[in-house]
């Protein structure tokens, strides 16, 4: 990254006493004129301007967002599990300059790496997570925190649930700290018109501002949508499309976007299997389509997988297989919205792809507290 230094006296003491420091940091590689403005991408720049990288500069790295220093991300990570002895619901104390580094840095390393992520196991696969953070944090209490296991989640972070904010700050602190360990695919929900919609807009705005609202969604449209673990499951959020006949037409969408309402982007994170099916139907959804059985044992046939693993729907016991176990939808959010008894899950896929399933019954408000040392739900064998 490359910042401008533009080069202009100042009267106002707030900005001198800023540019003081960042006098301090650019030591002898300015000595031209005094530096008491700086002025970021896109504005014109006087005669006695340079381009720097950002990062020789850790004051303006601080007042810009884009810091990386790791111990500020661990601190942000300390920060958001102090949440594990409060009261459940209870908000993190977040600032608009760490929601903004979280963004940025988050933002830079998905578009460093593909669309359709190639991943090995072991790793563990979480579905909808929807805003409910403490059950995000008992995921991790069952599962291990980062680094204990690796990470793979279907995206569906906001909406609905009342702490989005924490639950997509802890996600891209984690990627952030572990980056090759930790992984975030695209739900529907990430996208500007759905969680406009649905709750992640006005808990923007009641805790930031609309533009802070439109940084996540700026970040949102960098997320991966598809990964494939060990050559043998591919994992989603929605499901199949009409449009896929090669992989490699999911690795060739470009980023930074939007979700279309059509095509093949939007199927993938939008379309549901259909057990009454052959082929392929509409949704009652209103966008994408459904697919039946034969739709998934013909794609996994011709692309040499094994199992389809996608999320988007509630099922009652957290996962549900079909398609004659070569797909599984998996769903993270127990009693979802507070109002379906339904629990969550989450997928273990073992070194040798064995999958198994740990499930997160519906907690009652003195179960919800931490610190109890209840023992994870024991793993329920799968299938490959």
């Amino acid at each position: 990254m490359v910042f401008k230094i533009k080069l202009r006296p100042t009267k106002r003491k707030s900005q001198q006493q800023i540019f003081l420091l960042v006098v301090q940091e650019l030591g002898q590689v300015l000595t031209a004129g005094t530096c008491v403005s700086i002025s970021l991408f896109g504005l014109a720049l006087h005669e006695k301007s340079v381009d720097l990288p950002l990062s020789t500069f850790p004051f303006i790295n601080s007042i810009m967002g884009s810091t990386n220093d790791e111990s500020w991300v661990d601190g942000m990570i300390d920060q958001l599990l102090q949440a594990r002895n409060r009261k459940p619901g209870t908000p993190v104390d977040l600032s608009v300059q760490d929601a903004t580094s979280l963004c940025n840095q988050a933002r830079e390393i998905f578009m460093g790496q593909p669309m359709l992520l190639e991943l090995g196991a072991p790793i563990k696969i979480c579905g909808d997570v929807h805003g409910q953070y403490t059950d995000l944090l008992r995921l991790f209490e069952y599962g291990g925190f980062p680094p204990e296991a690796n990470y793979l989640f279907l995206g569906d972070y906001v909406d609905r649930g009342k702490q989005s904010l924490e639950v997509v700050c802890l996600l891209f602190a984690y990627k952030i700290k572990y980056p090759e360990n930790f992984f975030l695919l695209r739900g529907n929900h990430e996208c500007a018109g759905i969680n406009r919609i649905y709750g992640f807009y006005d808990e923007c705005r009641r805790r930031f501002s609309v533009k802070m609202w439109k940084q996540f969604c700026n970040t949102f449209n960098c997320l991966p949508c598809c990964a494939v673990i060990d050559d043998k499951i591919i994992c989603m959020h929605g499901g199949l499309s009409p449009e896929l006949s090669q992989m490699e037409q999911i690795a060739n969408i470009a980023r930074p976007c939007d979700v279309p309402d059509t095509g093949l982007l939007c199927d993938i994170l939008w379309s549901d299997p259909d057990p009454s099916i052959t082929g392929w139907g509409e949704n009652d959804r209103g966008v994408s389509f459904t697919f039946g059985g034969d739709v998934v044992r013909q794609f996994l046939r011709r692309h040499d997988l094994d199992l389809v693993v996608r999320a988007h729907q509630v099922v009652e016991d957290g996962y549900e297989f079909f398609a004659g176990r070569e797909l599984v939808t998996v769903f993270s959010a127990p009693n979802y919205c507070g109002e379906f008894d339904n629990a969550g899950a989450m997928m273990t896929v073992d070194d040798t792809l064995m999958c198994s399933f740990q499930i997160l019954k519906p907690a009652s408000a003195a179960q919800q507290r931490y610190g109890s040392g209840r023992p994870g739900t024991p793993g329920r064998a799968g299938g490959r």
